[in-house]
């Protein structure tokens, strides 16, 4: 395996979640064949019943048009304290939650699974007691899940480095800490979903500089163009690339640079619901993908 481009399935959260429509969009418009599942579009905890109809439905679907769903991953919905919540119930029940949706994900074949790593409240952030034992609480349980899945026949479990510094991974060095704390005891290590807008600490606003120092521990790469000081999630239109600061051949040849050898690129971009954008979706994801095709051939 080498570098492959396929989409976020964010796209389609509220638009095309059936997966007649979204993977016959994926294939014939995009021409792609890698996914990115969210848990907006497969929520453990819908009805069982028709949960396992929709697992049919993908399964007929995914092979009809050759799509592999690679990753999965937490999403709008679930950007939430989950083995940092501040109640120990809570904790259990996100637990439960992630075993869930993992398991449905395996039965597609999916590699990855991912999330962010945790999110304390402003109280346990602000009391030094509280967020050492909610970080031992998260380590623990991420553990425990590496081994879970390395059951299921996932190869990693990833997490996303995060805006700011109460909801974790927001400087460099912090992520590889993060990486260290549970890979000192797992059963598939810890990497990075390195998202290539998010520089999101002060004195390290560079995009690049994230690439240089996680791109070897990001099998999982999320693409997005943006600004500077901001993750804007645009496509990559001429308009947005002519002020945007992510150059694919730039990406490539650092991510290359760092020796990662084997990754999914996946265009995770955001229209917001508004008449400038809500008819433009299709058109401007199709035009991303060509910008990137030239840099990712598979």
């Amino acid at each position: 395996m080498a570098y492959r481009l396929g989409i976020d399935l964010g796209f389609a959260r509220n638009r095309y979640q059936e997966p007649e429509v979204w993977t016959k969009i994926v294939r014939e418009e995009f021409g792609l064949g890698y996914v990115s599942m969210i848990a907006d579009i497969f929520n453990p905890v819908w009805p069982k019943e028709y949960l396992k109809k929709l697992i049919e439905r993908t399964k007929e679907n995914i092979d009809k048009y050759d799509i592999k769903i690679e990753a999965c991953f937490s999403s709008a919905q679930t950007r939430l304290p989950h083995f940092t919540n501040p109640d120990k119930e809570m904790r259990e029940f996100y637990f439960q939650w992630y075993k869930d949706f993992f398991s449905m994900m395996s039965e597609f074949g999916c590699r990855i699974g991912g999330s962010n790593f945790g999110i304390y409240s402003f109280t346990d952030y602000e009391n030094e007691d509280r967020r050492k034992f909610l970080l031992e609480e998260a380590v623990k349980a991420w553990q425990k899940m590496s081994f879970f899945v390395q059951d299921l026949g996932f190869e990693y479990l990833t997490f996303e480095p995060m805006s700011v510094p109460r909801e974790m991974g927001n400087t460099v060095a912090e992520c590889k800490e993060l990486m260290d704390m549970i890979n000192c005891n797992c059963g598939v290590p810890m990497k990075i979903c390195l998202d290539v807008g998010h520089a999101p600490h002060p004195s390290e606003r560079d995009p690049y500089y994230w690439m240089e120092g996680l791109g070897a521990d990001s099998p999982f790469i999320h693409l997005q163009q943006t600004v500077l000081n901001s993750s804007n999630h645009s496509p990559f239109t001429r308009e947005f690339n002519e002020t945007g600061i992510i150059d694919a051949e730039r990406t490539i040849n650092t991510l290359r640079k760092t020796g990662l050898e084997d990754a999914l690129f996946a265009l995770e971009i955001s229209h917001r619901e508004h008449y400038d954008t809500e008819f433009r979706i299709i058109d401007d994801l199709k035009e991303s993908v060509e910008y990137w095709r030239p840099y990712i051939k598979e």
